[in-house]
């Protein structure tokens, strides 16, 4: 597709919207797969001036009710495979987004085809320039969960300068072919989407991931930039052999981001890579905070590079003073890429932001040469595949299981997804507990990136002499085990 096709896709969305009810400031619900439809909508939703509320699509309907309820959503606009187990559900989300639905494909009772809603478009749409520049056009979850979703506001000012900040840092021309390889509704993959816009370059958007098909993509289509997950980059390296390196020689330069690239991983992307490579550290708050090129990873490999153009990155120490070089404390950052707050939560964003920086949740130091060294995250998020997995969310669904006394939910680590979910939980009747049961209840209720890989059976919870959990000792116990059986039984005194 040229961009003149695109350009007449976006106008058929945006018209054939308006003309059915759908007004400027109102937010959809958007569950696709990454598709051509998706980047179109996007562009779609500036012209009209809506809001985007995109989900995994893997979510659970109590989980997506969540965040329609969080978020405001009025339309959906999603595949017959999403929209399905949605309107067979006895939950009311056919009364939280009352307004329109639209199934990208398939026919689905009660809901618009997008095929026959285009038609309402007219024969020549033109665009709307509804949308301002400061109005809000995405809402990211920081939590797509079952727990307490955290809507992030991201203006159309701020989703263009995030995408030309990446133009500028990473030399990108409208000779670069970008390949995006995460899921559209990550704002990565929205800010790979929207940078050959900037330039006039080609933009390759893959279906889903995979360490061969990536591989095959970038061999076929002579990709030249692309941003990836660290987790993805550590499967690729596996499989980059000598004659799959000469197939790819057409890359110019690799960014990888979203969680902290291993080491010895970094180090084989730096001797198989024959292009550049960067690593950023950022959040879906901030975008782009720091960046190491391959120069610099030389002499400070461990880091996760210097603070981005236009970025002040300090770290804070628990007495609200900046640290010292070689102090570690908590990282924040103040850009002028940053979020627009938390919707309808001013508590929150009030209590994310020390003065006009972000705090991160992330703990790090800073060498004296400015380098951002990133150390844990204060949050104890946990980032499997790219994707932020936040713990309460899954001791919120476990701890309502009638078996269960109590559990912790905490990382592991995992050569493919960087990190997965163990839990550790105590039994209300260890004789009678089955394991199976609560496996089958996550699968229920917790989407495919939630789910949990390992449990641990525990006597008790470790706890402080103040009764405060002790998360810590669980990773230090188990955080480092691979066993295969995926569970233990592991009392802990």
């Amino acid at each position: 597709m040229d961009y003149g096709q695109l350009a007449i896709l976006v106008y058929q969305w945006a018209n054939a919207m308006s003309r059915n009810g759908v007004k400027r400031g109102e937010h959809i619900g958007v569950l696709l797969p990454n598709c051509i439809e998706f980047v179109a909508l996007i562009l779609a939703a500036a012209d009209l001036g809506v809001v985007l509320v995109p989900l995994n699509t893997s979510l659970p309907a109590t989980a997506v009710l969540n965040a329609f309820q969080a978020s405001n959503v009025r339309h959906v606009v999603a595949n017959h495979i999403a929209l399905q187990p949605l309107l067979e559900s006895d939950l009311p989300i056919r009364n939280v987004a009352d307004g329109l639905w639209i199934s990208l494909d398939g026919h689905v009772d009660g809901v618009r085809s997008l095929t026959d809603l285009l038609q309402d478009a007219g024969d020549d749409p033109k665009p709307l320039f509804a949308g301002q520049h400061d109005d809000a056009l995405i809402l990211t979850m920081t939590s797509g969960s079952t727990g307490d979703p955290k809507p992030i506001i991201l203006t159309q000012r701020t989703k263009f300068n995030r995408a030309a900040a990446a133009v500028e840092l990473y030399t990108i021309t409208g000779s670069d072919k970008t390949l995006a390889a995460t899921p559209l509704y990550h704002s990565l993959a929205e800010r790979l989407v929207l940078i050959p816009m900037l330039t006039g370059g080609t933009s390759i958007l893959m279906k889903r991931f995979s360490p061969s098909e990536w591989l095959h993509c970038v061999a076929e289509q002579q990709v030249t930039f692309t941003i990836a997950v660290s987790s993805q980059l550590g499967q690729i390296v596996e499989q980059l052999t000598d004659e799959a390196g000469q197939k790819i020689q057409s890359l110019r330069c690799v960014v990888s981001s979203s969680a902290l690239l291993d080491t010895q991983v970094k180090q084989k992307l730096l001797e198989k890579f024959k292009c550049d490579f960067h690593e950023c550290y950022g959040a879906s708050e901030i975008a782009i905070a720091t960046n190491l090129d391959g120069v610099s990873a030389q002499t400070k490999l461990k880091s996760v590079g210097c603070a981005a153009p236009g970025v002040d990155v300090q770290v804070l120490l628990e007495s609200d003073e900046l640290a010292a070089p070689g102090e570690v404390g908590e990282i924040v950052c103040k850009t002028p890429m940053a979020f627009g707050g938390y919707f309808q939560r001013p508590d929150l964003t009030q209590s994310a932001m020390w003065g006009e920086y972000f705090r991160t949740g992330d703990m790090g130091k800073l060498d004296e040469d400015g380098f951002l060294y990133f150390l844990g995250r204060k949050k104890e998020i946990i980032i499997t595949g790219g994707i932020n997995v936040y713990p309460s969310d899954i001791e919120g669904v476990i701890a309502k299981h009638p078996s269960v006394l109590e559990c912790a939910a905490f990382a592991v680590p995992d050569e493919r997804l960087g990190e997965v979910v163990a839990v550790a939980l105590v039994p209300r009747d260890p004789e009678s507990f089955d394991q199976r049961k609560i496996r089958h209840y996550c699968a229920d209720l917790l989407a495919d990136f939630q789910q949990p890989r390992k449990f641990f059976i525990l006597d008790k919870l470790p706890r402080n002499g103040m009764g405060k959990l002790m998360k810590y000792a669980l990773v230090d116990q188990f955080g480092k085990i691979q066993d295969k059986t995926g569970s233990t039984h592991a009392p802990l005194v």
